[in-house]
């Protein structure tokens, strides 16, 4: 049993690590994303508005401005999915927490009793 439970708080305590991890890590790559994202515009409003518009469809230009109407989501994704699973990572780890707190006075009985 003790096993059991020793088991199951190291398997919490890793998958807490794991969605921390992650966390970061898609925290970390919003600052390059925002770069590339300010990067891209620049590139295109350059441009003066009557090349922007005489775009042909399906042109560079125009597969551009898709990819910068497309980036403010993807950087809201990685910016509330990366705080989502760091707040996911400390729940579980407050659960294994917990695990040991409620584990305690059954362990101290057992010891009271021998």
């Amino acid at each position: 049993m003790k096993n059991m439970m020793m088991g199951l708080m190291g398997v919490l305590v890793a998958a807490a690590f794991v969605f921390i991890g992650q966390g970061i890590v898609m925290h970390q790559r919003v600052a390059t994303e925002e770069a590339s994202f300010h990067a891209l515009q620049a590139g295109y409003f350059t441009l003066s508005k009557a090349e922007r518009e005489a775009a042909a469809t399906g042109s560079e230009l125009n597969a551009q401005l898709v990819r910068i109407q497309n980036y403010p989501s993807e950087l809201l994704r990685l910016k509330l999915v990366g705080i989502g699973k760091i707040l996911t990572g400390i729940f579980i780890l407050l659960l294994g927490v917990l695990m040991a707190l409620v584990m305690m006075p059954v362990r101290l009985a057992k010891i009271i009793k021998r």
